[in-house]
């Protein structure tokens, strides 16, 4: 499939009209951005931003029949081949993945033709969406615990698409690995497994053999991770004792390497994991790892954590890969310039009024008590204005809170250091991204993540980071809105 054409119908009937009509090469500025995050959440964590570049990229490449089949007719003859030939001309600039977006920011800026432009919408969408949601679910389970989490929802995601990019959002807001073999190939990170139910329940519906399958998998997977599957009959009264018995037997011990242990997928996990440890260490299985599975997210392992379980590593399954609490995201992508000329949306919800023009996102950090580099504000400026230009100079300036303006903070000259957020992606049509490993990503994503104050990264009531946008946005933004409301209350049939 060619992703570029996951496309809702009327993009394209827009693109019709703007074709007749001389406006198909009028430049626009489109953004992509969330309104509010998921949970609560304080902010998203940016995922599909090469996924979209692949697609733009995929832009002009089905034959002129292909448009037959949704606009047929002779009046779209000309139009279809237009469409057939119609490459992306434009710029794009886009946060990295791993990158911590908050609400409003450009996560994606798309500069081009209008027909260009707009019909990208819609497929840019889905990647970000989807991949976003997933993300920002996996960061949150992930900190719920110091213990590793595996991503193993490829069973429950909606699709195998799904699957595999969920599986690679997932692995860059932390997960440490995942069972879809898809991402692994294609991203060069591997992927990891057990073993199900029937594996055991294939050797005979009998305890013993519960003993013959762990055996047979440990002489199959010898210098592989080992992990039996101990809760298919009963976990204390067999599937711990099969399990010590096929270790010994087959002389795994604490010296095994990679790993060895055991999962739990069923009942009372800490209670359970509990008894396991003491049975494990009677035996001197110190190092075997106990992994538990189970209908869990971050509650349930931060409930289990709480309650002293003894669990090493924990696999979650539709929780992340469905972004099961919030599987809508809930990104837009709206048109915020044509020409030179700032549009925003206006709306009686007050959530859905956009901020208008070419907008450019820095983060501002200063430094603790310690020396080191954290994060204090984000600033959203129009690209070129003077606080775009003061702090590109270091100089002292003073951010104010879009919604509050008494609240506000002043940042002293040489005190703080900034970041574009935004990096040039494609450039006049051609992708011009910097290629990084998954590893590379997730890597990333920790160290945007620790910049965070403890407070801005809890799950629950998280304290609210400092997002605000310059003096000149806050004023275009008014000044457009109050010759709209003018123009709104003197307009008559």
């Amino acid at each position: 499939m060619n992703f570029a054409y996951c496309s809702d119908k009327y993009q394209y009937t827009m693109g019709k009209s703007f074709y007749d009509s001389g406006m198909k090469d009028q430049k626009a500025i489109f953004n992509f951005f969330y309104r509010k995050a998921p949970e609560n959440n304080n902010w998203a964590v940016v995922s599909g931003t090469d996924d979209v570049v692949e697609m733009i990229m995929n832009l002009g490449k089905m034959p002129a029949d292909f448009f037959d089949r949704f606009l047929p007719g002779e009046e779209y003859a000309e139009y279809r081949k237009f469409l057939s030939n119609m490459k992306f001309t434009g710029n794009v600039w886009a946060m990295r993945e791993g990158e911590i977006a908050f609400p409003n920011e450009p996560v994606i800026i798309v500069e081009g033709p209008l027909i260009e432009a707009q019909v990208l919408e819609t497929p840019l969408l889905c990647i970000m969406n989807h991949q976003m949601a997933v993300a920002t679910k996996a960061s949150r389970v992930c900190r719920a615990t110091s213990h590793p989490v595996s991503e193993f929802g490829s069973r429950r995601a909606h699709g195998p698409w799904a699957a595999t990019y969920g599986a690679k959002a997932a692995i860059i807001a932390g997960c440490a690995n995942t069972s879809n073999i898809l991402t692994g190939v294609y991203h060069d990170y591997g992927s990891t497994g057990t073993m199900a139910h029937s594996y055991v329940t294939s050797f005979g519906c009998t305890v013993e053999g519960e003993h013959t399958a762990f055996c047979r998998y440990i002489q199959t997977h010898r210098g592989e991770p080992l992990i039996l599957l101990i809760d298919t009959y009963d976990t204390l009264k067999c599937g711990i004792k099969n399990a010590i018995r096929a270790f010994k037997e087959n002389g795994i011990d604490d010296s095994y390497k990679p790993v060895y242990g055991i999962r739990l997928d069923s009942g009372d996990l800490a209670y359970l994991s509990q008894r396991v440890r003491k049975l494990l260490d009677a035996n001197g299985l110190h190092e075997c790892k106990i992994f538990a599975t189970n209908g869990l997210d971050e509650y349930l392992i931060a409930d289990l954590e709480r309650q002293g379980a003894c669990i090493d590593s924990y696999g979650v399954g539709d929780a992340i890969a469905t972004s099961k609490a919030a599987p809508c995201f809930g990104g837009v992508y709206k048109l915020v310039q044509i020409d030179d000329m700032p549009v925003l949306k206006r709306s009686e919800d007050k959530i859905k009024l956009i901020n208008p023009g070419f907008q450019v996102t820095y983060r501002i950090s200063l430094k603790d008590e310690n020396g080191k580099w954290v994060n204090e504000a984000d600033c959203t400026c129009l690209k070129g204005d003077a606080m775009e230009k003061a702090l590109l100079r270091g100089e002292t300036v003073t951010i104010f809170d879009e919604f509050d303006r008494f609240k506000h903070k002043m940042l002293a000259k040489g005190s703080y250091r900034v970041r574009l957020m935004q990096n040039p992606v494609i450039e006049k049509g051609v992708a011009v991204n910097k290629h990084y490993s998954l590893a590379q990503k997730r890597e990333y994503f920790q160290t945007v993540l620790n910049g965070f104050d403890p407070s801005e990264r809890r799950l629950i009531n998280p304290h609210f980071y400092k997002v605000d946008i310059s003096d000149e946005l806050y004023r275009l933004k008014l000044s457009i809105l109050d010759r709209l409301n003018t123009e709104i209350e003197s307009f008559e049939l």
